[in-house]
């Protein structure tokens, strides 16, 4: 009889091809699925398959995205996507994404990830994977190499830490939000290296991209992998992605009576935007903490923070207001269908509208790459799931983070400040070229 088993357990059951699998074992794995990107990938592991001299062990499980360097801003760059590119026809890549977005997104919009897979990442936001119910985890060059070269990697089998959420977020409050008060209260290895399941009425309740957030951002806790059971939510996203969704997904659930490491439970009804200060996602706590900071730039962008949903987000506050003078407000949409999609349902009309600057769909400056760098000094808010000293430009800026309402919300107060109170219409008395600030909220700014 087979043992109670999580959803962690089963994924890795399956692939390495046996009944069942005890948290702790070590097992070697099949691999469905490699992800690289252009910085990680080819550039990395081309010169270590050259010297074992062996080829891609299956060009049609490979998966390759151009997102870090485009587009390409001197000449180094050009040429690493120049080799990237080379190396892709070379080697037959059968899936090749070049200058489409960023990985993490493209790759489920494309319908790459379905439950039941057990799949790798060259970067370490591979996590997001687990929103498919698919076992996904970020790997280094060397570790891809073997993995290109065998299709196989081993792995210690990792305990599981549920985190339930119960209840309904209010409006203004995203999952960025969740995870900021999960960095806060757990820390930036609350994970563990284990693998985070989350569920809960809140996430069952929560659309695919949400659900995204929080796997993704399971790296910030430290966790091997973030996982979500997949549902109807789960089936819908990936039939309009293309992809065949085959069996019974109540498959991919853990057993009510398998063992976890811990359990913990929030209520997601009281919890209240979040702003991570300086210079670590744990420097999380509620924006009303956030001593109204001034920002000389507002940033929209990454794989965390500017997916349609997140678009929308931003939207829903600057509709009919204005970005504040003498702030920048940059939007780098997560990928080229978000930026689509955005244009046809009139929510980058709303952004530019409020005086946002469109950036290339790709990394930026989330890592420090590209446009959108700060300068000494500088003081940012920005959407992304990192804020480490000097990561996106000069060590000497500050980077907070907040959700797309809070960011948005920052670019007309010119501070940081509730997002809430911005999610009701304007006074239709407002002007083109104000702050987009109402009188009561200009009165508190003052004081």
């Amino acid at each position: 009889m087979t043992p109670p088993q999580t959803l962690a357990e089963k994924l890795v059951a399956q692939a390495a091809g046996q009944a069942a699998v005890h948290a702790g074992a070590i097992v070697t794995a099949r691999v469905d699925l490699a992800m690289m990107h252009d910085s990680g990938g080819p550039r990395r592991v081309a010169p270590i398959l050259e010297r074992l001299g062996v080829g891609v062990w299956d060009p049609a499980r490979v998966v390759v995205v151009t997102d870090h360097f485009t587009p390409a801003g001197d000449a180094e760059s050009a040429r690493i996507l120049d080799l990237t590119r080379r190396w892709v026809a070379a080697n037959k890549i059968a899936h090749f994404y070049d200058m489409r977005g960023i990985c993490h997104v493209v790759v489920p919009e494309h319908g790459h990830l379905r439950p039941g897979l057990f799949a790798v990442g060259g970067d370490s936001h591979s996590p997001t994977g687990g929103a498919f119910g698919c076992f996904m985890f970020g790997v280094g060059a060397t570790e891809m190499a073997g993995v290109l070269a065998t299709g196989e990697i081993w792995l210690r089998v990792p305990e599981t830490i549920r985190i339930e959420w119960n209840g309904t977020l209010s409006a203004g409050v995203a999952a960025k939000d969740v995870m900021l008060a999960l960095c806060a209260a757990l820390g930036m290895d609350g994970g563990d290296y284990q693998a985070i399941e989350y569920a809960g009425s809140m996430i069952d309740m929560s659309p695919m991209e949400e659900r995204m957030t929080l796997c993704n951002m399971a790296a910030e806790l430290g966790a091997q992998v973030g996982l979500i059971a997949p549902d109807a939510t789960t089936a819908q996203y990936l039939e309009r992605a293309g992809a065949m969704v085959g069996g019974d997904l109540a498959v991919w659930r853990s057993d009510p009576d398998a063992t976890v490491r811990a359990r913990h439970v929030f209520d997601a009804a009281t919890l209240a935007p979040q702003v991570a200060a300086p210079h670590s996602p744990a420097n999380a706590g509620s924006v009303a903490d956030i001593d109204r900071v001034t920002v000389d730039q507002c940033y929209i962008g990454a794989c965390t923070g500017a997916k349609l949903g997140d678009l929308r987000m931003a939207a829903a506050v600057l509709k009919g207001r204005r970005v504040a003078r003498g702030v920048r407000l940059l939007v780098a949409p997560a990928s080229l269908e978000a930026l689509n999609r955005a244009a046809a349902d009139g929510t980058l009309a709303t952004l530019t509208e409020a005086g946002a600057i469109l950036l290339p769909s790709g990394c930026n400056a989330c890592g420090g790459y590209g446009v959108g760098v700060l300068a000494e000094n500088e003081v940012c808010i920005a959407s992304t799931a990192r804020n480490f000293k000097g990561r996106m430009g000069a060590a000497s800026a500050r980077v907070y983070l907040g959700s797309p309402y809070t960011v948005a919300a920052a670019a007309v107060a010119g501070r940081i400040v509730d997002p809430r109170d911005f999610l009701r219409p304007p006074p239709a008395a407002q002007g083109k070229g104000g702050a987009g600030v109402r009188p009561n909220q200009q009165k508190a700014l003052e004081r």
